[in-house]
């Protein structure tokens, strides 16, 4: 996941808004897999006409998974009381997940607990930058 912007419709509109922002922040991409709203067809190619724009039924499991964790918070919480505060929590929330969860069929046992470690230790010195 590179980032989450809440939106409150699924247009060309809200999806070029979306795919502008990530295209200035990481560049051009290669692949883009997206579900099968046909919005998001022009806004792909108008930003990234080299790209390869991928909507097929099983391509996006990968993407609704990684959501997962971030519903289950959602629901915990008890819903978010507004728009706002969703894309405060996704933005934070992502970059974090992404840190602390890393691929464990990519790696074995030691690597994963090395990963976990360096993760806590990359934590804890970020939690105290950040109080000092």
């Amino acid at each position: 996941v590179l980032d989450i912007l809440v939106q409150s419709h699924r247009n060309a509109k809200a999806a070029r808004r979306f795919f502008d922002r990530l295209v200035t922040q990481f560049g051009e991409p290669r692949v883009v897999v997206t579900d099968k709203l046909r919005s998001y067809t022009k806004p792909v190619q108008a930003l990234a006409p080299d790209a390869d724009h991928r909507a097929h039924k099983g391509l996006n499991n990968r993407i609704e998974n990684s959501h997962r964790p971030t519903r289950k918070r959602e629901k915990i919480m008890g819903r978010f009381k507004s728009p706002r505060q969703a894309q405060r929590f996704l933005s934070a929330h992502d970059q974090i997940n992404t840190i602390f969860r890393p691929r464990r069929y990519k790696l074995s046992a030691r690597s994963w607990r090395h990963a976990r470690a360096d993760a806590f230790c990359l934590w804890s010195d970020y939690t105290a930058e950040m109080t000092a």
